[in-house]
Parts: C-alpha cells; structure tokens; sequence
C-alpha cells in the first residue's frame, strides 16, 4: 500500500508540474501585467515559476519517505533527516539558480539541508 502510495506522490508532482506550467502558469503570464519584483517582471515569474514547482519536489520527498518506510526496519530519524536534507538542498539550489541568488530563501534553505545533515 505504501509503494501505491510513493508513486501517486511521484505522478501527482509530475502532472501538478506539467499541467500546471501549460495551463496555469504560461497563461497567468501570457495574459495580464504582472508586479515588477526587484525592478522587472521577469524576476516575479520566475519567482512564481520555481515557488510552483519547489511542491512537486516536496511531493517526491514525501514519496521517497513513504518508499523508504515500506520496506525493511530500518532508522526511521535517519531516512527522515536524509530526505529533508534533500528536498530542502534541491530547493536551495532551484531558487539559487532561477532567482540568480536575489531571492534569499535559497540561503535558509541551504540551511536546513546542511542542518539536517549534521544531526545524523
């Protein structure tokens, strides 16, 4: 039941990125002005962008806990700890590189994965 579960999360994040990127996002930005963030429209839609997409990688995380508990005993804290650490260094990234280091939740994000790595 849990594996059904791990890959609903995965499929779930997938099509939430695809559809929603065709059918939300590009017409959200095709159709109306949106407020310039740190001087440009840009920067406010590629802020919405990665903000969108940043659940889908929240989603696989909880797929991924949810694969990793299906399976033999194991460290519940350690598999925990190593699957926030990734979603929130994914993260760090994604926002470091779409916002090009202005927006900075890139660095709290950095922290909670290096965090959480140092607690295992």
């Amino acid at each position: 039941m849990l594996i059904l579960a791990a890959v609903l999360c995965f499929g779930i994040g997938l099509v939430h990125s695809l559809l929603g990127e065709r059918f939300i996002l590009m017409r959200l930005f095709r159709g109306s002005r949106i407020p310039p963030l740190f001087g440009s429209e840009f920067f406010t839609k590629r802020t919405l962008r990665f903000a969108w997409h940043l659940t889908t990688v929240a989603w696989w995380g909880f797929g991924n806990l949810l694969l990793e508990v299906s399976g033999n005993p194991i460290d519940l804290a350690q598999v925990v700890l190593r699957t926030v650490a990734g979603v929130f260094f994914v993260s760090s990234v994604a926002t470091m590189v779409a916002s090009k280091g202005k927006h900075l939740s890139w660095v709290v994000f950095g922290a909670i994965a290096i965090l959480c790595m140092l607690s295992l």
